[in-house]
């Protein structure tokens, strides 16, 4: 594993998750870490402790938050990691207009600040990795504010990609299939596990450290030459 050290990295959603599993690997290769988190206090310390990445309380559906998660970076940044999102189940003829600004604000929106005001302070070879979903290509019944923010974001990513790379920095996209967090067993029944483990070409759930294997891939000068890419992390369940 490339080494990290010399880096600052600012990572959103770190506490739990395919976010928590980021932290602990770039923290773990020399990278001073920060993170954000939401309501799991009690896992952003844990997570504090064991790696000793900082941790920054956000809420991604306001944007005033902006300037708190990266005022412990505004020395200097390498890596942006948009990870945090919110998951959302309704069938369109219930959705309503607070769902979409709550969903969107959250999925896309601060995703898209978040790029903005991390370009002023990205250093070269700077790298931005944004977490997108492989609902985007696989929808789901009542996922449509979901995908929709996810689909949003991947847009994002190619446009930041053609704009950023005159200065070396990279901007790519992650797509995660079935991943064993709290989030994928929530939205789902538990028989649907096994199902999804079993239309993968590896025949399992993927877990978090797959994911961020790959996420950190992109981080290091390895991935220099790739930018604008979604790289879908589904364990062959989309081939």
């Amino acid at each position: 594993m490339t080494s990290h050290t010399g880096r600052t990295a600012l990572v959103t959603g770190g506490s739990r998750g395919i976010g928590r599993a980021v932290v602990k690997r770039l923290a773990g290769s020399g990278a001073r870490v920060v993170f954000t988190y939401h309501s799991a206090a009690a896992e952003a310390e844990s997570l504090a402790a064991e790696t000793g990445a900082e941790p920054v309380r956000c809420d991604q559906a306001d944007l005033d938050t902006l300037p708190d998660i990266f005022a412990p970076v505004a020395d200097g940044l390498d890596i942006l990691v948009n990870n945090a999102a919110v998951s959302h189940s309704r069938p369109i003829t219930d959705l309503t207009p607070a769902d979409f600004d709550r969903i969107m604000t959250i999925n896309a929106k601060f995703p898209l600040f978040a790029m903005q005001a991390a370009i002023p302070l990205m250093r070269s070879p700077g790298r931005i990795v944004n977490v997108s979903t492989l609902n985007t290509v696989v929808p789901a019944a009542g996922a449509a504010l979901y995908c929709a923010g996810k689909a949003a974001l991947e847009q994002f990513t190619a446009v930041a990609a053609r704009e950023l790379g005159p200065r070396g920095i990279t901007v790519n996209t992650v797509s995660p299939g079935a991943t064993d967090t709290d989030m994928l067993r929530a939205d789902n029944p538990p028989e649907a596990l096994p199902r999804a483990a079993a239309l993968t070409a590896l025949g399992r759930l993927g877990t978090p450290d797959d994911v961020a294997a790959v996420i950190a891939f992109l981080t290091t000068p390895d991935a220099g030459w790739l930018t604008g890419q979604n790289l879908r992390a589904t364990g062959g369940l989309l081939i």
